[in-house]
């Protein structure tokens, strides 16, 4: 913008020492050696920048702008607080004493651009012309035209991506700016970027929807929670339930129905960006989650009938892990919404039990010739089965999860994974899947399955994408194989 800073000041909630931020440096590099096999040098479209995890022990802040020719590199500035209905953030650096840098050391701030302006024409009118010298030093960092970038702040819980519009002075906090909605592109340009970055368990907030839920869950070092004795593999998440369903008008006592079962995790987000596209927009971008899940649940008595399936929601979970891309941290707001759903026609008595295991995918790409299309894949495969089933009838059990993820707050990907266990009978059937038929009067089919479906949301244009007149659905990935069955 021609008479202004094109500075791009990414923020984050905390800020390090020196010595901490040449060690994240160097673990940054490290990490792009590893993932691409080699060094991330600079090539003639942009640079290959690396995507890993933000370390935990260092602020993920950088200064630059891709649009002004200035590569993206760390500063020591935070958000102080931003506020969602006017866009008004407050910005300022440790020395002035934030929150997120108390008994810090600070790194000498990033001075703008030679040939932009130390603040907008607007500030320099404004009551901080008096202000004193720290202040004026803090206002240094500030000019229209700048894009923050910041880890989850106070104000902004999922992380803030946005273009200062206007500088409007000085507070006791730092200097406080107008800003609008900025999108990556301004930040990474030309540059381009691959790789997934599995989530932390112990970054998840679990909200409890039924009494009887468990968590577990393990990670490096030897750091286990969850019930006594619950084996997790280090990643994974793990949530056990177990919970009542409405049992069949005028069914028998022993008919009661009850539902228990775990959902076990190891989400990753995946992230790409290809810059040097055609016009505005970049050459590729994708977003994503995918992952291993394990799940195992046991059906038990006759479920009532229901015109539409009943679904019981056990425990919703909300991540925002931050992947440092170069030196730009880039939120991810991750929702997981775990439910058993039950449905049939309430004549059938069932004792069910299944396990499924496998990978997931789903998420949107996009490339300048197609746009945005949906990504989806699943490979679950069942283990063996035991079923008790009395009576003619049909009942459908499933133990899935709702996901979304999207960037600094906006969802982009919405995925519902439902893997199931289908069963029908005429007549009493008591089978294992080891041994088809045995015991059985009439006739039996056990089918497992799993369904994937969702939608791409027009939010996705956080990367600089044209955006989305309506959402795109996902296509509903649908796979069932026949576990066991027979007729006498």
């Amino acid at each position: 913008m021609p008479g202004f800073a094109m500075t791009a000041l990414l923020l984050a909630a905390g800020c390090a020492s020196p010595p901490h931020q040449a060690a994240a440096d160097g673990r940054a590099r490290e990490a792009a050696q590893v993932s691409d096999g080699s060094s991330a040098a600079a090539h003639a479209d942009g640079r290959t920048l690396a995507v890993a995890a933000a370390p935990a022990t260092a602020a993920t802040t950088a200064a630059g702008s891709a649009g002004a020719g200035r590569p993206a590199h760390r500063t020591t500035l935070t958000v102080t607080s931003y506020d969602s209905k006017t866009r008004r953030a407050v910005i300022s650096s440790a020395k002035q004493g934030s929150p997120a840098g108390k008994g810090k050391a600070s790194a000498p701030a990033v001075s703008p651009s030679p040939a932009a302006p130390s603040a907008s024409p607007s500030a320099s009118a404004s009551p901080s012309a008096s202000a004193s010298a720290s202040a004026s030093a803090s206002a240094q960092q500030a000019a229209v035209g700048d894009v923050i970038a910041s880890a989850p702040a106070p104000g902004a819980p999922d992380g803030l991506l946005a273009k200062v519009t206007k500088v409007l002075g000085e507070t006791d906090a730092g200097t406080e700016v107008q800003t609008e909605p900025a999108t990556l592109d301004a930040l990474l340009g030309d540059d381009s970027a691959k790789g997934t970055v599995p989530v932390d368990p112990a970054a998840f907030d679990v909200d409890k929807l039924l009494p009887d839920v468990k968590v577990s869950w393990s990670r490096t070092g030897d750091v286990h929670v969850g019930p006594e004795g619950a084996h997790v593999p280090l990643g994974s998440l793990r949530l056990d339930v177990s919970t009542e369903v409405p049992a069949a008008e005028g069914a028998p006592a022993s008919a009661a129905a009850s539902v228990s079962g775990f959902v076990q995790v190891a989400p990753q987000v995946d992230f790409a960006y290809g810059g040097a596209g055609t016009g505005a927009a970049p050459g590729s971008a994708y977003l994503g989650v995918s992952g291993d899940w394990n799940s195992g649940w046991a059906v038990k008595g006759r479920a009532g009938a229901t015109a539409t399936p009943l679904r019981i929601p056990f425990a919703k979970l909300h991540a925002d892990p931050v992947l440092q891309v170069g030196a730009v941290p880039v939120v991810v707001n991750l929702d997981l919404t775990c439910y058993l759903q039950v449905s049939g026609d309430g004549r059938i008595t069932v004792d069910v039990e299944q396990n499924l295991k496998g990978g997931f995918k789903a998420g949107g790409t996009f490339g300048t010739a197609q746009g945005w299309t949906p990504v989806s894949s699943s490979t679950m495969t069942s283990t063996p089965v035991r079923t008790s089933v009395t009576t003619s009838g049909s009942v459908r059990t499933t133990l899935g999860a709702e996901a979304s993820v999207g960037l600094y707050g906006s969802v982009g990907v919405t995925a519902d994974l439902a893997p199931y266990l289908r069963g029908e009978a005429t007549g009493t059937v008591t089978a294992t899947s080891a041994t088809p038929g045995a015991d059985a009067q009439g006739a039996w089919n056990l089918y497992g399955g799993v369904d994937l479906s969702g939608t791409l949301r027009l939010q996705l244009s956080v990367f600089g994408t044209p955006v989305l007149e309506r959402g795109v659905p996902l296509g509903t990935l649908h796979r069932e194989w026949k576990l066991a069955g027979g007729t006498l």
